[in-house]
């Protein structure tokens, strides 16, 4: 059952406690209000002022399990924090672990300040769940995906227009590195878990997959260095820094380049143009 009471006083203090700069916000010159106004949490939450506001106010319908979770993912609510509040809308909270989907705040606050640089925050499938204004004018937005293709690996062997992304001469070892990370990401956490059913979806429908996942190769890691080739702006030499979160097995992805570097020069240009065509 929902603790109505318990709930919009848990929603006013985790608003009242964050400031606009702990999420990515502007401050501005005329703010009288101690923390977050409520179209900025609403905002964050991705639902409407007068929705959020009825939650704050004790009024509106029960919220459903997926608007409790997007309400704790944009208040930067904690696990513990998340679990409390689905208790209080009178849900079972959900999983922990690899198969979580929630940030934790400390990854977000990292990722918040990122704006002038392509980043992404990625599950250990592949998985995007978060990305950058930049990010998005790198590589597209990979946010959208559904099902399966939400797993850059599953859509390496799938869709063919993932790997217009990649030199060609790279082609040969990300067949390999995606074959690899999945086959130790499904002996880590075993058969049912969602690696096990990729693995069954790509054998069922890739011969190459079958050819590379016969091989059982493991241990094929990724390279600091990443090369993408852009539409508009033709190939970018990038570094790749990863921080990870060891309780979700989340990844936050930032892509670098070399200052006075050709690829430095695109990547500025780039901040410019976003996801526009050049004329």
């Amino acid at each position: 059952m929902i603790d109505r009471t318990g709930l919009a006083e848990f929603l006013r203090r985790r608003r009242k406690s964050l400031q606009p700069e702990d999420v990515g916000l502007p401050r501005g010159q005329r703010r009288r209000t101690d923390g977050l106004r409520r179209e900025e949490a609403a905002a964050l939450c991705h639902m409407s002022t007068d929705y959020y506001a009825r939650l704050e106010r004790e009024r509106g319908p029960r919220p459903s399990e997926q608007m409790i979770a997007s309400i704790a993912q944009g208040l930067h609510l904690s696990l513990d924090e998340r679990d409390h509040l689905f208790r209080l809308a009178g849900h079972n909270p959900p999983t922990r672990g690899a198969a979580s989907e929630h940030v934790s705040p400390g990854l977000l606050r990292i990722f918040d300040r990122l704006h002038d640089t392509p980043a992404e925050i990625v599950t250990e499938l592949g998985e995007t769940l978060r990305q950058t204004a930049l990010g998005v004018a790198l590589t597209g937005d990979t946010t959208g995906y559904t099902g399966p293709a939400r797993s850059i690996g599953y859509r390496w062997f799938t869709d063919p227009a993932t790997r217009q992304l990649y030199a060609p001469e790279d082609h040969p070892f990300l067949t390999r590195m995606f074959a690899s990370g999945l086959r130790q990401i499904l002996t880590l956490r075993g058969p049912g878990s969602r690696a096990a059913h990729l693995a069954d979806l790509l054998l069922a429908h890739s011969e190459e997959f079958r050819t590379v996942w016969n091989d059982h190769e493991v241990g094929v890691s990724p390279d600091d260095g990443k090369r993408f080739i852009h539409p508009e702006l033709g190939t970018l030499d990038l570094n790749c820094q990863r921080l990870v979160d060891p309780v979700q097995s989340h990844s936050l992805l930032v892509y670098t380049a070399i200052p006075g570097s050709e690829s430095y020069e695109k990547l500025q240009l780039l901040s410019v143009i976003g996801t526009q065509p050049l004329r």
